[in-house]
């Protein structure tokens, strides 16, 4: 995510809020547009379903989300009035962490909301910690996608293992899985993924979802034929990297996804608590 569009949708929230019976509010209406949705039905769904994890949280939903009305402009000066809750920091952090996190602006949303300090350097960093995290999540599903495929096709366990790591092979330019975590010193235990930093497990996963929609595009079969599938996206893939300049298997070790994980949760714990007490 650019700075300038972190600026952009920083301004954006800041400029949404207002005071609502003396406490920091915004409208659902204005963050139904900041957050990319265009239609209120869908929105309306998110904020139930935050109201849900209010209630959930042994909050009052009356405390956080208040019915108001919002009056529109219409054509030749004209107004009318529509439904519109006032919702206080909670609740809209609560809607942020609900909503599509596939939008990059609820991305944002969720960090903004969950960041007392307003330091866009700290909103950055812990974007960066949460796509990392969506993108691993994201992997784990394209994997568990494609071995259900390919299972079908006469694929089993032990030789789903091998595709994907003649995969890794592939886009690591010959060094095989445990190769590169030789390299990066990772343990044998675990997954080369969850120490590869984000543009790395994006490679993958782009690669990963290729093979699943082209099994089924040209109706592959068997581990000779999905094999060489895997292996011609990862080295697809791997073309389109090393011709931007970049070497998948010299970039540095990240931190491990899992760690972050943790830290992410522990920080929205803390955060959640915070935010009570603060209302």
């Amino acid at each position: 995510m650019k700075k300038e569009f972190i600026s952009e949708l920083f301004a954006k929230f800041e400029e949404a809020s207002y005071q609502f019976e003396g406490v920091e509010c915004w409208s659902a209406r204005d963050l139904q547009l900041i957050l990319g949705y265009s239609k209120w039905d869908n929105f309306i769904k998110v904020i139930d379903k935050a109201k849900i994890s209010c209630e959930n949280a042994g909050e009052l939903i009356s405390n956080h989300f208040a019915d108001i009305g919002k009056m529109i402009e219409l054509a030749k000066s004209a107004q009318r009035e529509i439904n519109d809750i006032a919702l206080t920091r909670y609740a809209s952090y609560l809607v942020a962490q609900n909503a599509d996190s596939t939008k990059t602006e609820v991305a944002f949303a969720q960090t903004y909301f969950a960041v007392q300090t307003r330091k866009q350097e700290i909103i950055e960093k812990r974007l960066l910690d949460v796509a990392r995290v969506v993108a691993r999540e994201k992997l784990s599903k394209s994997e568990k996608k494609l071995s259900g495929i390919i299972f079908e096709r006469g694929v089993d366990n032990k030789s789903f293992a091998i595709i994907r790591s003649k995969g890794d092979q592939a886009l690591f330019g010959g060094k095989s899985t445990n190769d590169m975590k030789r390299i990066l010193k990772i343990p044998d235990s675990r997954p080369l993924a969850d120490f590869l930093p984000t543009l790395t497990i994006k490679a993958k996963d782009f690669a990963t979802e290729l093979t699943s929609h082209n099994v089924i595009d040209k109706n592959l079969k068997g581990d000779f034929q999905i094999s060489n599938e895997h292996i011609e996206n990862n080295k697809a893939v791997r073309l389109m990297l090393n011709k931007r300049g970049v070497m998948p298997e010299k970039l540095p070790i990240a931190e491990d996804v899992k760690k972050i994980q943790r830290r992410l949760d522990s920080e929205d714990k803390k955060v959640l608590k915070d935010i009570k007490t603060k209302k």
